[in-house]
């Protein structure tokens, strides 16, 4: 009989839905994707509706093909867990059935947040000081806006989840959620882990929807017997609650204690600060807070907006010509790029890419996308020199957000995990050491999220003791930067200017003088 020794990971993103198949030494076997879109439903601006039907259909497609290429029995499948983007949310009638769900961000409640911060003053900031979350990406403005605007699906709503709470759902019958996850609907306690239900009734929504809170790595059942007619699994592998696709990404990194920090560098950055959870938020608001997957830690967590997306537009837009030197060396057009930017002065010549604001949580918005103080020298201003500039701006800004999460937390930083796909630029890896003063850490692991949701399914099949043992088990280090502190003194007067430069940039989206790159529900129409 052969031994079980696999776990399935199934991480539901923003753009693909994917299943990952490791052993129980963390390689993975195989992986099996599928691209989904969220649309914007007919009539509703800004909107982003999830279709569970299709999505399942997709789910199940790449569950089985995982199977398959791995070449292995379902049987062998020791356990199963999910991961998934944060904001998402299911709701469900009585049977368990969905009824209506969005991804996360969806931003079609604007006039409900301008509703509720203009009749329930100061409800917002007593809210996020329990929660750690604002109104903008948050379930009770949606679910406002659905009983504002879809009454008769409003009054069948039974059950909520999460998007990775959905799947796990769909594979053992159990709905349920986590905190990681399921605190980022904003009606969450960080203390005390458990849903804050009196946050819904307070506004005028049903108190009674919020499922049992597991922690990650607990076990919901076993497949089903429906499920294992869908997706080729087997009725023995084990359901087991998963998390946050961020949370569940820094145990995949070995971002499991208390002081740890995270800098995951992809479409989007977000950096991540473990801290207790009796860690108050900030009272200015300006960090997000999220409970993290391991019991007794939150994750205090800055986000810089786009920008993996604004290097791909620079990329795309200005680079022909790196892409046939790239092709024609074999290479990867950033790395032609950043071959180039490392002869460009540590400064880029203070060009000042104006894009993504440092976060300001409880004001979230950014002013137009541009780029200040350039030169007609050509010397001095080309693609090189720009492109050192984007990736130094986007370590400033990620060295701010820091800067006030040690402001609010007390914590000691002393050194950065970095991942994601900016971590593979050997320049940008040494650019964060030196503008932050901090050691950078680059781990091995390719699939971190993933591999964060096969550890959560490897402590509840009792594979691992505990996720902190699974990453010190688990995550491999590849590269270390130390920072050279004569290029900090450089970027730390560098960010004073720009720091300036973009409360002035602010000011001109403020005076409708230019557009906002990104403004938060709801914000717009309460300056």
């Amino acid at each position: 009989m052969t031994q079980k020794k696999y776990l399935l990971a199934i991480d539901a993103g923003t753009g693909s839905i994917r299943a990952v198949l490791f052993d129980t030494k963390g390689n993975q076997i195989s992986v099996s994707q599928a691209e989904w879109t969220h649309l914007e439903e007919e009539g509703v601006p800004n909107s982003m509706s999830f279709d569970c039907d299709a999505n399942w259909a997709l789910a199940s497609k790449c569950i089985r093909e995982s199977i398959t290429k791995a070449g292995i029995d379902a049987e062998d499948i020791l356990a199963l867990s999910a991961t998934s983007m944060r904001e998402g949310i299911v709701l469900y009638d009585a049977q368990g059935e969905e009824l209506w769900a969005v991804a996360n961000v969806d931003a079609r409640a604007s006039e409900e947040v301008k509703y509720l911060k203009e009749h329930f003053e100061g409800i917002e900031e007593e809210f996020y000081a329990l929660s750690g979350q604002t109104f903008a990406l948050g379930a009770l403005p949606r679910l406002l806006w659905l009983k504002n605007n879809r009454r008769e699906v409003y009054e069948k709503v039974a059950h909520i989840s999460m998007i990775g709470d959905w799947i796990l759902a769909k594979l053992s019958g159990v709905i349920a959620s986590d905190p990681s996850n399921g605190g980022t609907t904003g009606v969450f306690s960080l203390e005390k882990r458990e849903w804050g239900s009196e946050m819904a009734s307070r506004v005028g929504i049903k108190d009674d929807i919020f499922p049992k809170v597991l922690e990650v790595g607990e076990v919901l059942g076993f497949v089903s017997e429906e499920a294992s007619k869908e997706c080729g699994l087997s009725t023995s592998t084990k359901v087991v609650m998963g998390g946050g696709d961020v949370q569940l990404g820094s145990a995949g990194l070995g971002v499991v204690k208390e002081g740890q920090v995270a800098v995951l560098g992809g479409s989007f950055w977000q950096q991540v600060v473990n801290i207790k959870s009796s860690v108050k938020p900030p009272k200015d608001m300006a960090i997000r807070v999220n409970p993290h997957v391991v019991d007794g830690l939150s994750q205090a967590e800055g986000i810089t907006f786009f920008s993996g997306l604004i290097m791909r537009w620079f990329r795309d837009a200005f680079c022909d010509m790196e892409k046939v030197e790239a092709k024609e060396q074999g290479i990867d057009v950033y790395e032609v790029l950043e071959n180039k930017a490392k002869k460009v002065p540590v400064g880029s010549y203070e060009i000042m890419p104006i894009f993504s604001d440092s976060m300001k949580y409880g004001k979230w918005y950014h002013a137009a996308p541009s780029f200040i103080n350039l030169s007609i020298d050509a010397e001095v201003c080309n693609r090189a020199s720009m492109f050192r500039s984007l990736e130094e701006n986007a370590a400033i800004v990620s060295s701010i957000n820091l800067e006030k999460i040690k402001e609010f937390s007390g914590v000691d930083i002393e050194e950065i995990v970095f991942a994601g796909g900016a971590s593979k630029g050997s320049l940008w890896s040494q650019i964060l050491a030196d503008v932050t003063g901090y050691r950078v850490k680059i781990p091995k692991v390719t699939e971190a999220t993933a591999l964060g949701a096969a550890m959560s399914a490897g402590v509840g099949a009792g594979v691992y003791e505990s996720l902190k043992s699974a990453a010190m088990e688990l995550v491999v280090w590849d590269k270390t930067y130390e920072p050279n502190f004569e290029n900090k003194k450089i970027y730390d007067a560098l960010k004073v200017k720009w720091q300036k430069v973009y409360e002035v940039q602010l000011k001109l989206v403020d005076e409708n003088l230019t557009t906002s790159m990104w403004m938060a529900p709801g914000l717009n129409r309460i300056f």
